[in-house]
């Protein structure tokens, strides 16, 4: 391994680790296409993804084309901005500071959206300071819609859009792996609301909550999700721990 591949590898596990949520993944089975995207035009192929990762592009759904789904880029670019650098610094907004930052405060009362998933990654710390992969995933096998927000930035090339997903605090049995997660969105009125930018930040701000407790489920993943690139259904499958793995995937 060269020095340089290296520090990029140490610099993208590190952002993966430290920022919540840091990967996710969107590779929609055909039951869940049937029940919960029907209303949306599907890409012919492309973009779906095991390992989804800062600054990638990806699906996202906004009100501007609600059944459509859109390739934006992971890592919010403000319109303001003087250049165009998706960074992993932006891929998440924390709930709590949501309309006041800066970067963020615009496109939290204009530009939302939803960001489909079908799960998302996170490492918990062991006692000897090893950081251990889990998937975390709806208990009953149906898809995550996250809240998020996207702005547009214009250049020479043209408008560039560019998203993150909103954070908040973790709820309390997910605390064993992380304190902080994904805002989700659980049903169509929720995200519909969250859509809705006629409504006050006050009205969506209490939309952000953490989801109930045993709603997601997780266990433990392959450590080959920290190296850049890897993509393939084998992300996906349980890998035994130290005793048995926490909820088998139900599909």
């Amino acid at each position: 391994m060269t020095k340089v591949h290296h520090l990029y590898t140490s610099f993208y596990n590190k952002i993966a680790c430290v920022i919540v949520c840091g990967r996710y993944s969107f590779v929609p089975t055909a039951q869940q296409m049937e029940k919960q995207l029907k209303a949306f035009a599907l890409p012919d192929g492309g973009l779906f993804s095991y390992h989804i990762a800062p600054t990638q592009f990806a699906w996202v759904i906004s009100a501007d084309t609600p059944h459509t789904l859109q390739r934006m880029r992971w890592g919010l670019v403000p319109a303001w901005s003087k250049d165009f650098k998706p960074s992993g610094r932006t891929i998440n907004a924390r709930a709590e500071t949501l309309f006041e930052k800066p970067s963020f405060r615009q496109p939290a009362r204009q530009r939302r959206c939803l960001v489909p998933a079908d799960s998302f990654y996170e490492w918990q710390r062991q006692p000897n300071g090893q950081r251990v992969p889990f998937r975390i995933h709806p208990t009953d096998g149906s898809l995550l819609f996250m809240a998020g927000i996207w702005d547009e930035w214009l250049g020479p090339d043209g408008p560039q859009r560019t998203f993150a997903i909103v954070t908040v605090p973790a709820s309390a049995d997910l605390l064993e792996l992380h304190d902080r997660m994904p805002a989700l969105l659980l049903s169509e009125e929720q995200r519909q609301a969250w859509l809705d930018t006629s409504l006050f930040p006050a009205s969506v701000a209490s939309l952000l909550q953490a989801a109930p407790e045993k709603w997601l489920t997780w266990y433990r993943i392959s450590d080959r999700i920290n190296k850049p690139g890897t993509d393939d259904v084998g992300l996906h499958e349980a890998v035994e721990e130290q005793g048995s793995v926490n909820n088998p995937p139900p599909f």
